[in-house]
């Protein structure tokens, strides 16, 4: 029978028990040395949907060029796009910036305090809102991302669901969620059952010997959940043209880039390699092979080496293009393969966090 009220003792023991195991074992991540919401918001939007080790070094770069929301309502577009590059899903980037200037021209560059009015702004959902208002205000809401539900699915004993019967699901998660919130420390307790669903009780192999709420469990391991869809294939050849300008020295080489159009419906507005005309490539042009997954999709890229007078031949044009030098490229809102490409050909003068981090202190703003 599963149980859909959580008993008094069960919800101290779980509270309990949860708390004093994050309290000894939580990862030392950067956005939870501090509560400014501000911080806590870019974390949340960068977390979704990318992984941890990925989202650090990122993070880093990203506060130490926008230490305020006014300073990232005041960046361009192409600015913060730089930044992001790499992290992928390319719009919460966009929605980050524009939440930032809304919040800059109509709040005084204050955040709201509550869930609720969170929501109001763009690109902030359920989760983000309940994950900013619990962890820097303390408000008493639950937050329920994968991770969460997983845990909580197992702890009850529930298996998945097909589409049917997902909100029914969710709404027992949900309150589930709800009951055991420790009020008096929300903001760890949200971040201490999503700890534990990423470290401990993984989608595979759950680790229930150490986990502090196997005495609570239905489950004590893996239960039933629905397939993932089969990443789809996809084979692509970009070209890499690069020049020599007219002052002698590195930093005079200059590589082609375009920049997508703002009607694509992805990654519009970023700058990447022009592609080419035809997929296969010559083995005596090819300069190297590079796997790449977007969302549902593996691409199987293959990179030309292609001179400037046979870009017209090769290549197809879909949006402005221009010779950019190697020194600036590393600066730019590159699409997330671009910059392996380049870095992978060492065409990046230096790291990208490197640079990006330089510029931060060349300019406060």
């Amino acid at each position: 029978m599963l149980r859909i009220e959580i008993e008094p003792e069960a919800k101290t023991r779980i509270r309990r028990q949860l708390l004093a195991w994050y309290d000894l074992s939580q990862r030392n991540l950067p956005w939870r040395r501090s509560r400014d919401p501000y911080a806590i918001w870019v974390s949340e939007i960068m977390l979704q949907q990318t992984r941890v080790a990925v989202v650090v070094d990122r993070y880093q770069a990203f506060m130490t060029r926008f230490p305020t929301l006014v300073s990232l309502a005041l960046a361009t577009e192409q600015e913060v796009l730089a930044l992001w590059s790499g992290l992928g899903y390319y719009r919460r980037a966009r929605m980050l910036h524009k939440a930032a200037q809304f919040v800059a021209a109509n709040r005084e560059g204050n955040l709201p305090t509550t869930a609720d009015e969170l929501r109001l702004l763009p690109g902030i959902g359920n989760y983000t809102a309940a994950a900013i208002a619990s962890i820097a205000h303390g408000e008493p809401i639950p937050v329920v991302d994968g991770n969460v539900e997983r845990v909580l699915c197992r702890l009850q004993g529930w298996e998945a669901v097909g589409r049917s019967g997902a909100a029914a699901l969710r709404h027992k998660v949900d309150s589930v969620a709800t009951q055991i919130l420790d009020p008096k420390r929300p903001g760890d307790f949200n971040q201490a059952l999503m700890e534990l669903g990423a470290t401990v009780c993984g989608p595979r192999n759950p680790q229930c010997l150490v986990c502090p709420l196997s005495p609570d469990c239905i489950t004590r391991g893996e239960h039933k959940t629905q397939a993932r869809p089969r990443m789809l294939s996809k084979e692509i050849s970009y070209a890499l043209a690069v020049r020599t300008g007219k002052l002698p020295g590195f930093t005079n080489r200059e590589v082609l880039l375009e920049q997508r159009p703002d009607s694509n419906t992805v990654m519009p507005g970023m700058w990447q390699l022009p592609v080419l005309r035809e997929a296969a490539v010559p083995e005596s042009e090819l300069r190297m092979t590079v796997r790449h997954a977007i969302m549902q999709v593996n691409y199987y890229v293959r990179i030309r080496t292609v001179f400037e007078d046979d870009i017209p031949v090769l290549t197809t044009t879909e949006g402005r293009r221009c010779w950019v030098p190697l020194i600036n490229a590393a600066g730019m809102a590159l699409t997330g393969l671009t910059r392996k490409v380049l870095s992978r050909a060492h065409l990046l003068p230096v790291a990208p966090l490197e640079i990006l981090t330089l510029q931060a202190a060349q300019d406060p703003s």
